[in-house]
């Protein structure tokens, strides 16, 4: 089955203009002009996406989702359940990456690498980190670096926790460990090999991150910090790790992404180390997209500016080398948005149409069978 996405404004996540996209099955085949009538002559099967008015952009990449839900602080009654494909894929994720944080204990590697490899059935592509906020690693196998060489969705650790009092306090030395370890695995096994650090409110801050470059030979891109907005002296700090050519990740809960973008790149920071995550458990993935939309439309960011933060720059930190642009040869994950609205219109992951028209189209297998009905609305979401 050959799709063809036509007469919309494509970014690629650079602007290409107004063109067309051409894809064979689970991959782009054209970026440009194609002839319709031609294929109507070959004869063979395909299908036509009308896209005027609309832009075509590479399918999102979140790379911190809470796959099995969040872990419930304060109560073991405030656990909430495990992310399904529907609240993911309708807001045009198409690549998503599990992980582990405080509670490693009921929540467990071996679940979440479960539930990773579920949503991969289901259409979704899907990563994970190993191990989580506790130092050593909780690891499915012996350790980090077995976990990363003979998993194939694991791409590092994380993420681990640091200047938060939540974490076990780990010396740096017990993180130069750690990330050593997560990088020899990624060498040998061809991946990212790089740790996923929380960063939490304690006034430490990045203060064992650099500790880490300073006295132990760790390169800062071994190093991916993510909640650096929580301050500006943080975020100042991640500035300097991000201009040594670390990836620094601000995180959508709180809805105000646009107002650390901004913070960012107005105070030197490399646009293409930036990524954005929807720290996905207590509250929903579609806060990524609805991140891009509201700097965009509300706040003046242009969109060839933000959308790399949650295509390129994350593919290109993870390693995922076909995903998180729109060319030839790159695996078909493609998302329409309305124009005026950047409402998801189209979202086809791996080249099988997922949202068409605005409407999911595509239900979680389990249902098939199941007697269950389930409705459940969050209170913030009244606010």
């Amino acid at each position: 089955m050959l799709t063809l996405i036509t007469g919309a404004e494509v970014y690629a996540p650079i602007p290409l203009g107004t063109t067309d996209v051409l894809v064979d099955h689970d991959k782009i085949i054209k970026v440009g002009p194609a002839d319709r009538r031609g294929l109507d002559l070959l004869g063979v099967e395909h299908e036509i996406i009308e896209a005027q008015g609309c832009v075509v952009v590479p399918g999102l990449i979140d790379p911190h989702e809470h796959l099995l839900g969040g872990s419930g602080e304060g109560s073991l009654a405030l656990q909430s359940p495990m992310i399904f494909l529907s609240e993911i894929v309708r807001f045009g994720i198409t690549t998503v990456v599990g992980v582990l944080g405080v509670d490693t204990t009921m929540k467990t590697m071996a679940g979440l690498l479960a539930r990773v490899k579920g949503l991969h059935e289901e259409g979704l592509s899907t990563r994970m980190w190993t191990g989580g906020y506790n130092v050593p690693p909780t690891a499915v196998m012996n350790s980090v670096r077995e976990d990363i060489m003979f998993i194939d969705e694991i791409v590092g650790t994380g993420e681990v926790a640091i200047a938060d009092p939540r974490s076990l306090g780990a010396s740096t030395h017990e993180l130069a460990k750690v990330v050593k370890d997560t990088h020899v695995g990624g060498l040998l096994a061809g991946k990212a090999g790089i740790t996923h650090f929380h960063v939490g409110e304690g006034n430490a801050r990045l203060k064992q991150l650099r500790e880490l470059v300073e006295e132990y030979e760790v390169e800062a891109a071994q190093l991916y910090p993510t909640h650096v907005e929580r301050t500006e002296q943080l975020m100042d700090e991640a500035l300097e790790f991000a201009t040594a050519r670390a990836y620094v990740d601000i995180d959508c809960v709180n809805g105000d992404a646009h107002r650390w973008i901004k913070y960012y790149l107005a105070h030197g920071g490399p646009a293409e180390q930036l990524t954005l995550s929807s720290d996905s458990g207590m509250s929903a993935p579609r806060g990524l997209t609805e991140a891009v939309s509201d700097a965009v439309l509300c706040h003046g960011i242009p969109l060839e500016v933000i959308l790399p933060m949650v295509t390129s720059n994350t593919a290109d930190a993870l390693r995922l080398e076909k995903k998180g642009r729109i060319a030839s040869g790159l695996d078909a994950d493609l998302v329409v948005l309305e124009g005026g609205t950047l409402a998801v219109r189209e979202v086809m992951a791996m080249g099988r149409r997922m949202v068409r028209d605005g409407r999911l189209v595509v239900r979680e297998q389990f249902l098939e069978k199941s007697t269950r009905s389930i409705e459940l609305y969050g209170q913030a979401n009244d606010e």
